[in-house]
């Protein structure tokens, strides 16, 4: 593999979006990896026993940001100001939210729901596992942010708890 086929496959990785890409041949080994927090990639040959010689190439060309103009009216503004008030009940790890203990059963929580701290709010399943998120505080469910059998990220807003 000459480094003309190697700066495509860099190119050809960069576009597609993925993490991280590796391609093992009989005498070569290259190692792809790119990011949003980490903006460079890095490109590791070696042959089979030879010392290693390593190529870092230059970092993908970002992509133009599009701005648009913010609308001139105050009521996404007011929005904000108003879930201020309230507490978010947050993921506390990466997996697909379930809202019912079961598709035939009621949701554990709905808008207008009251509910105590250590009360289930919902379930994520992560890696065939069912953990149960409890609620931290005490309140009434203002406002549900995410979808039955959706998936959820870290520290996403799941809920948001009107406290008083």
């Amino acid at each position: 593999m000459d480094i003309k086929e190697i700066q495509n496959l860099i190119k050809f990785v960069a576009k597609s979006g993925a993490s991280e890409v590796k391609l093992e041949m009989d005498d070569v080994k290259i190692t792809i990896k790119t990011g949003s927090e980490v903006s460079e990639t890095k490109i590791i040959q070696a042959a089979p026993i030879a010392a290693a010689p390593q190529v870092v190439a230059a970092p993908p060309v970002a992509q133009p940001v599009v701005e648009t103009a913010a609308p001139t009216t105050n009521a996404p503004a007011a929005a904000k100001e108003d879930d201020s008030k309230y507490v978010t009940i947050k993921s506390p790890i990466i997996g697909t939210l379930y809202r019912k203990p079961s598709p035939d059963k009621p949701s554990f929580v709905e808008v207008g729901s009251e509910i105590k701290a250590g009360d289930t709010v919902c379930i994520i399943e992560a890696m065939k596992l069912f953990n149960e998120i409890e609620s931290e505080v005490s309140g009434k469910i203002v406002k549900v942010l995410v979808d039955d059998s959706s998936p959820v990220e870290f520290d996403q807003p799941l809920f948001l708890v009107d406290p008083s």
